[in-house]
């Protein structure tokens, strides 16, 4: 939708969004929204001027990912990543949603001449400025792309990305489920739900004995719809993916009944998207099952899924870590692999090709496949 004068309240992104519910009869599905608000080009979250990634509020930042915290979790990973491209016959890494570069230079440092190409694809043009400022040495290696070629080869890796693709929210009601949309109220949102087919892909036999009433919870089709291309378009190599989330039966057990739709703003959480649109991060947990299902419907095979401890220990941070003779150096790597900091929540899935398929490092101890 085009942004029709100059006034600053017309370029606002909540006047686009309360044009656009408008425009769709006076209900928008949240999965729609929460597009809006994360990537609408130049008034989004991830395309607007804002900083998201800082270790502590005062830089302006919003929360940490991994590769910021420490520069070993880059290392690790590249373990992984050189297997990967000699048991494949590749030479290119695809990165999605790249955020600082810091990953990039990481990977970039540590697998030097064994990768002729890095690519990026990433929407933020903010982003991809800082990325192209980080990584000028190597800016004869490094390529944006706007979306992936039909075909190409190479290993895939996306750290935090499937959180930030848009979810369908579903209520339940006591009786049936619902699809929640977004309405305009006052001078800002509110929350209204219509009757959907929309349910939980875990098969219960009464949604009523299974869910209390007011369970919310989210639908990962866009996520599961952008695995299914990876699978089309990659005709040889593999693929990993790093998030926060849990297997299905996990995702949809009735104890979790308010979902896992969580906000953050200045390195604190809170559950309401409707609030400071545009000013903060919105994210899901990602139901894993339903991306290996994705993933092997479409023709990849599953290499291993464990938790980030378990795959970086595997790849070697251990040892990297014995290396650091800096205490805080030490101790920041540490979170990256403790139970209550990122270690347990955050998870790894990997794909190959199917007939391409690698005893993969990352998974050798403590693989749970089985759990999905």
């Amino acid at each position: 939708m085009s942004i029709h004068n100059g006034q600053q309240a017309e370029q606002s992104l909540p006047a686009l969004i309360r044009r656009e519910i408008e425009s769709a009869g006076g209900w928008l599905p949240f999965d729609r929204f929460m597009a809006l608000a994360l990537y609408a080009p130049g008034l989004g979250y991830y395309a607007n001027e804002r900083q998201k990634f800082g270790l502590m509020p005062q830089s302006g930042s919003d929360f940490v990912t991994a590769p910021e915290l420490s520069p070993l979790f880059g290392q690790a990973l590249a373990a992984q990543l050189r297997q990967a491209l000699d048991a494949t016959g590749c030479d290119e890494i695809i990165e999605f949603g790249a955020g600082t570069g810091a990953l990039a230079a990481q990977l970039l440092q540590a697998l030097g001449e064994r990768i002729s190409r890095y690519r990026i694809v990433d929407l933020s043009g903010t982003l991809r400025a800082r990325q192209a400022e980080r990584l000028a040495a190597w800016a004869g290696k490094v390529e944006w792309l706007d979306a992936l070629p039909d075909q190409f080869s190479g290993v895939v890796i996306g750290n935090e990305v499937l959180d930030a693709m848009p979810v369908q929210l579903i209520h339940f009601d006591g009786q049936q489920w619902q699809e929640r949309g977004v309405v305009c109220a006052d001078a800002g949102f509110a929350w209204a739900d219509r009757p959907s087919a929309l349910q939980p892909p875990l098969e219960v036999a009464d949604a009523r004995l299974h869910y209390p009433p007011g369970t919310i919870t989210e639908l990962h089709a866009q996520a599961e719809a952008f695995v299914r291309t990876l699978a089309a378009q990659l005709q040889r190599g593999a693929i990993f993916l790093i998030d926060y989330g849990f297997p299905e039966a996990e995702y949809y057990h009735p104890q979790r009944h308010g979902g896992t739709l969580m906000c953050h703003h200045q390195h604190r959480a809170d559950p309401d998207p409707l609030q400071l649109v545009g000013q903060k991060d919105i994210t899901a947990h990602v139901n894993f099952t339903g991306i290996a299902l994705a993933g092997q419907d479409a023709g990849l095979s599953v290499l291993g899924y464990t938790s980030q401890a378990h795959f970086l220990l595997n790849c070697g941070l251990a040892a990297l870590m014995e290396q650091q003779a800096e205490l805080p150096v030490r101790a920041m790597a540490h979170k990256l692999i403790q139970e209550h900091e990122m270690g347990e929540l955050f998870k790894v899935i990997g794909f190959a090709v199917e007939g391409q398929e690698f005893d993969a490092l990352g998974f050798t101890r403590g693989d749970r496949s089985h759990t999905l």
